[in-house]
């Protein structure tokens, strides 16, 4: 029955929802401040005072930002080695991973007519501008959406939260 066939359809999506890594990691760094935090971390912004006047955003959240950050992992605190007074925030690994989300997001705020195309991003060597952030197949093909399913993984993995 067709009303049989919903049902199990949304049991499915439920119980995969669950698992799915979306929730904590937007818990993490979906939100505004966080993401520009970000964004002024992956163009080299160090110091609570640069994030303060590059962003404009006021001391008490930027404060709170800054530390659900570090807690997060995507940031790393430590003292200024030029001046102790000071802390530099820095990229980990785990934080510069998501430099394909924040350029895929860019992408798609200029794609649909969000902000200027004015500056673009682009490869230090060449000085050409990096390709467009894309869905590729495991032999490299450019994929749509109607062109993925989802699939049981090999690798079962323990669900981590945002924190971790």
């Amino acid at each position: 029955m067709p009303g049989d066939r919903l049902t199990s359809h949304v049991d499915a999506f439920r119980e995969a929802a669950l698992l799915c890594p979306l929730p904590p990691v937007v818990e993490l760094i979906g939100e505004k401040w966080a993401f520009l935090i970000l964004r002024g971390a992956l163009n080299g912004l160090k110091h609570f005072e640069e994030f303060q006047a590059g962003l404009g955003i006021a001391r008490n959240i930027l404060s709170d930002r800054l530390t659900k950050l570090v807690a997060g992992g995507i940031l790393e605190r430590r003292s200024d080695p030029d001046d102790g007074r000071r802390v530099i925030y820095s990229l980990t690994p785990k934080g510069e991973g998501l430099l394909p989300v924040v350029l895929a997001l860019r992408q798609w705020g200029e794609q649909w007519g969000y902000g200027s195309v004015k500056v673009v991003l682009s490869d230090a060597r060449d000085r050409k501008p990096v390709r467009r952030i894309c869905v590729l197949s495991h032999d490299g093909r450019e994929l749509e959406l109607g062109d993925l399913t989802w699939i049981e993984s090999e690798k079962a993995e323990p669900v981590r939260t945002a924190a971790e």
